[in-house]
């Protein structure tokens, strides 16, 4: 596995992989909460084959200069860091893949920056709508402090592991918790390669500038309201909302990739406080009808639907028996996808 290089932007000091140089086509790969750019291996060393391929860490991750994340404003100070990597690598266009919370980013890149844009790749991407606290396909939210979103709201059980750099193979150890969440049938790697994404994953900075961040505590369901520090609440509605998207003005084609068995993202979350509630593990759940779970994968199709409908292009590929990594579980019908888009 090739060395991860620094290069002092005009942002920070940004650590990234890349491979492929010498390859005309320029791909950059933008991992999701809870991990770093290493997540991309191996399949990034099939892609480097046809694209120069760089892949860095996001600011709170990995190996990256970290400063305080500022939620309102974290997806934009987020791809405003992939920007400025490009331009202290010279690289004017290119095409652009996140994946979960660098979905998110992904998003916010194209309506910030669409013209430096040749493709846009979806991975299993945030809703557009932000993570909790809508409803319907248009993602209404309930009030304006983000109301059932889960923000600052973490298992405090997995945050004390993290902080013990625990590698083993408890119940609520960074191993499982990456297992259960981002697989639908286990891990698809060996040890070298959990062992490879462990160590990435408890580089995450922690503390309420950090993982998850801070909270506003309420005395009803579900108990706390996003705050405005840390990583999680980037993605409360008030501030993730992207659904400006649908209209920036140039408009790059969109490749959608997801898995079908995704707990993490989908119209029946399991990191939703709702379907949490509706399960009996959130106390005090006022009820489908006042509360419904978040349709985050149909808003997705809503808001590339009027994409379309604006003049943009977008296809949907679905990878049966894949969860939240489809690049993991199915490395080579991913390569093929990306490579196909690319193509074109």
């Amino acid at each position: 596995m090739t060395q991860k290089s620094f290069i002092r932007t005009k942002s920070r000091y940004t650590a990234y992989y890349r491979m492929g140089e010498g390859n005309r086509k320029k791909l950059f790969l933008i991992h999701g909460n809870a991990s770093s750019s290493a997540f991309f291996f191996p399949v990034i060393t099939s892609l480097a084959e046809r694209f120069d391929v760089i892949a860095p860490d996001l600011n709170g991750f990995g190996d990256t200069e970290a400063t305080p994340v500022h939620a309102p404003t974290a997806l934009a100070d987020w791809a405003a860091d992939v920007a400025a990597l490009a331009d202290a690598l010279n690289v004017p266009r290119f095409a652009l893949l996140g994946w979960s919370l660098g979905g998110g980013v992904a998003w916010r890149f194209g309506i910030d920056h669409s013209r430096r844009l040749t493709h846009l790749l979806l991975l299993s991407p945030m809703s557009p709508c932000g993570f909790g606290g809508t409803r319907g396909l248009e993602g209404e939210m309930y009030d304006a402090d983000g109301w059932g979103s889960p923000g600052g709201f973490a298992n405090p059980e997995f945050i004390r592991r993290l902080k013990e750099k625990d590698r083993g193979d408890s119940p609520m150890s960074p191993r499982s918790v990456l297992e259960r969440s981002l697989f639908a049938a286990g891990w698809p790697v060996g040890r070298e390669w959990q062992d490879l994404y462990v160590d990435e994953l408890l580089k995450i900075r922690l503390g309420e500038d950090y993982y998850p961040g801070d909270y506003r505590a309420i005395a009803e369901f579900p108990f706390v309201l996003p705050g405005k520090r840390g990583i999680s609440n980037s993605l409360a509605p008030q501030y993730a909302d992207m659904k400006a998207f649908a209209d920036i003005p140039h408009k790059p084609p969109v490749l959608w990739i997801r898995g079908d068995q995704d707990k993490l993202v989908s119209d029946r979350s399991m990191s939703d406080l709702a379907v949490l509630g509706s399960l009996g593990l959130v106390p005090g759940y006022p009820g489908e009808d006042v509360f419904p779970s978040q349709p985050m994968v149909g808003q997705t199709r809503a808001l590339l639907e009027k994409y379309r409908i604006n003049g943009g292009t977008y296809r949907e590929a679905v990878m049966e028996g894949c969860a939240h990594s489809a690049h993991l579980e199915d490395p080579e019908r991913f390569v093929h996808e990306v490579e196909a888009f690319l193509a074109g």
